[in-house]
């Protein structure tokens, strides 16, 4: 389980001491993160059905099916950010294997 932590958090390569204990001092602690996953994730999830039932809503079902969906889709994919953290999140995204498909997302948003 501890490897898994590591593996999520960005950690998986063994860092200076100093360096570590900032980290750890300005880090969200594991249960923190899996709680924001979770509610980021459901609030998307929430967000992307609601947008979804909307589209039937007669002159401005479009509207609202496009805000909230696309407020469903960041908050599904912000929630992501709370168990990798932001940086490593941009990195991943961002490597050459999936920058075709980062970019095609992004645009369609």
């Amino acid at each position: 389980m501890d490897k898994l932590k590591r593996v999520l958090s960005g950690r998986d390569a063994e860092e200076p001491s100093g360096l570590a204990e900032v980290i750890d001092a300005t880090s969200l602690g594991w249960g923190t993160r899996v709680k924001g996953f979770v509610a980021c994730f459901a609030i998307g999830c929430l967000c992307s059905l609601l947008g979804s039932c909307l589209l039937w809503v007669p002159k401005k079902g479009l509207m609202l099916f496009a805000a909230f969906y696309t407020l469903g889709n960041i908050a599904s994919i912000g929630s992501t950010l709370f168990l990798m953290g932001p940086m490593k999140q941009l990195k991943r995204m961002f490597e050459p294997t999936r920058l075709i498909a980062t970019i095609v997302m992004l645009v369609s948003i």
